[in-house]
C-alpha cells in the first residue's frame, strides 16, 4: 500500500492511474477506523481498480475545540487495517498540507444545512465541503464512498457534487452497527463502560419511532415520544430528534405518500456526542 503525505504525491498517483484507464474509488475518513469504514473500503475494492483512502482530522469542521483535541488518532493501527481491507493508497496529510493558507471561500447549502447538524454546529458543513472538495480535486475518483450514519453529510456532499459538477458517482453504504444496535463511530471509543452499556438506547428509540411512523402516528407526536423516552434515560442530553423528509431534510408536519422519512437524533452521553438515523 502506498502512503502519501503530500498533495503532489496523491495528484501524481491519481493522474497516472487515470491515464492507464484504471477506475479509482475514494474513501475519505478521519481515522480511528472501525468496521463501517472497512465496509466502504471493501465495497470500493470490489467495484474499482484502485482504492484511495484518506485519513485527515479536519479542523475546519469542528466547532468544539475539545472535540477536535479528543478525537481519537490511531495512525499505525489504521494503516494496518486499510492494507488488509484492499486499500491501494493512503493519503495522510498534515494540516498545513491541506490548508497552506486560511480558506476564504464559504459554502452555503441553504435549507439543507440550517437544520439538525448544521443548526447545532455552525460552520461544520462549510468545513466538510471544503475538505471534500479538496480531496475530490486531488484524488480525482470515479466513485466516492460515504456511510449513511452521517445522513445529513451525505445530502450535503450530494449537493456539492451536483452544484460543482464533480465527475464522480456518490456511493452510500448502510450504517454498520454493533451487535446491540449501536451505530459504529470513532467516538464510541471515548465512552466509559457504563455509558457504552446505555448507548444502544439511542437506536432502540429510533426503532420505536420508525414503527410509529409506519403506523401513521403524527410527526410531532413521534418526536415528543422520542424525547420522552430519551429523557427517561437520564444519562442522555438530547440535542435534537427530528422527523424529516429524507430528501429535503426539512421537518415534517405531515407525511406525503411515496416520500421516505428520515429520523435523525443527536445526543450527548458521558461527554461524547453520538448521532444516528433510520430511514422509513
Amino acid at each position: 500500500m502506498h502512503i502519501f503525505t503530500t498533495a503532489a504525491e496523491l495528484r501524481a498517483y491519481a493522474e497516472a492511474n487515470r491515464r492507464a484507464g484504471r477506475r479509482l474509488g475514494l474513501v475519505p475518513t478521519m481515522g480511528a477506523l472501525h468496521a463501517g469504514h472497512l465496509q466502504l473500503v471493501q465495497a470500493a475494492a470490489a467495484e474499482c481498480d484502485e482504492v484511495i483512502a484518506s485519513i485527515f482530522v479536519n479542523p475546519t469542521q469542528f466547532n468544539n475545540p475539545d472535540d477536535l483535541r479528543l478525537y481519537p488518532r490511531l495512525p499505525e493501527q489504521d494503516t494496518a487495517l486499510l492494507a488488509g481491507a484492499g486499500c491501494a493508497a493512503l493519503f495522510m496529510p498534515g494540516v498545513a498540507e491541506i490548508y497552506p493558507q486560511p480558506t476564504v471561500l464559504r459554502f452555503d447549502f441553504g435549507p439543507l444545512e440550517r437544520v439538525m447538524e448544521g443548526a447545532h454546529r455552525p460552520g461544520h458543513f462549510n468545513g466538510v465541503a471544503t475538505v471534500v472538495s479538496k480531496l475530490f480535486h486531488l484524488a480525482r475518483p470515479h466513485r466516492a464512498y460515504f456511510g449513511q450514519k452521517d445522513f445529513q453529510q451525505v445530502a450535503i456532499v450530494r449537493q456539492l457534487i451536483a452544484d460543482l459538477s464533480f465527475d464522480l458517482e456518490l456511493v452510500v453504504a448502510p450504517t454498520v452497527r454493533e451487535a446491540d444496535g449501536l451505530a459504529m463511530s470513532s467516538r464510541n471509543r471515548r465512552l466509559s463502560p457504563e455509558a457504552r452499556a446505555v448507548a444502544p438506547v439511542l437506536y432502540q428509540v429510533l426503532q420505536a419511532a420508525a414503527q410509529q411512523v409506519r403506523q401513521g402516528v403524527a410527526p410531532t407526536e413521534v418526536q415528543t415520544n422520542a424525547y420522552t423516552e430519551l429523557q427517561q434515560s437520564a444519562e442522555f442530553n438530547t440535542e435534537y430528534f427530528e422527523v424529516a423528509d429524507a430528501q429535503t431534510l426539512q421537518p415534517l408536519a405531515h407525511y406525503e405518500a411515496g416520500r421516505p422519512v428520515v429520523l435523525c437524533v443527536a445526543a450527548h452521553l458521558d461527554g461524547v456526542r453520538l448521532i444516528d438515523n433510520v430511514v422509513v
